[in-house]
């Protein structure tokens, strides 16, 4: 695993334009150009200069409202998205848990698309081979492997991305939601694996809104409000912070993981 912080977020901010009134067809682009009619144009600040860093080892939560920037902030981490302004050094292989099964090509089999997964993470075939047993094993495909993956049930989709993002050795792991799907055994095992991988020195950034799995698995917590850091710290107490602010009805229950 890398040495010193993985993700290094300084005054982050990320600008995105909304178009009104945008023509959908080459007819009315003309009468809109015959008429001098303009498109209107809306400027959206999705992050308003938010920073952090992550360690080795370092489990993060990034809670918050809808459209307060969390997922941009992940996609940004990912580099699917550009900041528009700010620093954003990330050390080390990233894998994605963004939803199920993202990245995955409809049309190849459990097995090719590890191998696919793999190959684009810079891993060689024999690294690649040497892991697909145990991912085929937590993912819990036995005799489905070899389907393509369009054909399997929304759970399994759910089993083999995490499978895959886990077990091909990547340096952090960016999980959205993703564990909101499946069952409680299943969400056990992900619970678990996520502990193990942050021993072995890697780092979880986590954003959910199921607060019992964010008090469960992170140190601490980002808690984003319109684009800004409204309150970062211990988990425990930026959760609390945040439930009664936006989730006063909620109950404040924990985690109960089954013995051995």
């Amino acid at each position: 695993m890398a040495k010193g912080p993985l993700i290094e977020i300084r005054d982050l901010k990320k600008r995105y334009t909304v178009l009104h009134n945008r023509p959908y067809s080459f007819k009315d682009a003309m009468v809109r150009k015959l008429t001098r009619r303009t498109v209107e144009r809306e400027t959206f600040w999705a992050l308003k200069g938010v920073s952090l860093t992550v360690q080795p080892g370092d489990t993060v939560g990034i809670i918050g409202p809808n459209g307060s920037g969390k997922s941009t902030m992940l996609g940004i981490i990912a580099r699917i998205l550009r900041p528009t302004e700010g620093t954003v050094e990330v050390r080390g292989r990233v894998s994605v848990l963004m939803e199920a099964g993202v990245g995955f090509h409809e049309d190849l089999t459990g097995i090719e698309n590890i191998y696919l997964s793999g190959a684009l993470l810079g891993l060689t075939r024999r690294q690649i081979a040497a892991r697909v047993d145990s991912i085929v094993e937590f993912a819990d495909l036995h005799g489905f492997a070899d389907t393509p993956v369009r054909m399997l049930s929304s759970g399994m989709y759910v089993r083999l991305g995490f499978a895959v993002a886990v077990h091909l050795e990547p340096n952090i792991l960016l999980v959205d939601e993703v564990l909101a799907v499946g069952d409680e055994e299943f969400h056990h095992k992900c619970r678990q694996r996520l502990r193990e991988f942050c021993r072995e020195g890697g780092a979880v950034v986590f954003v959910s809104h199921r607060m019992p799995e964010v008090k469960w698995l992170c140190q601490r917590t980002l808690w984003l409000e319109n684009g800004l850091v409204h309150r970062e710290g211990p988990t425990p107490e930026v959760v609390a912070a945040y439930v009664a602010a936006h989730q006063p009805d909620e109950p404040n229950w924990d985690i109960e993981e089954p013995p051995g």
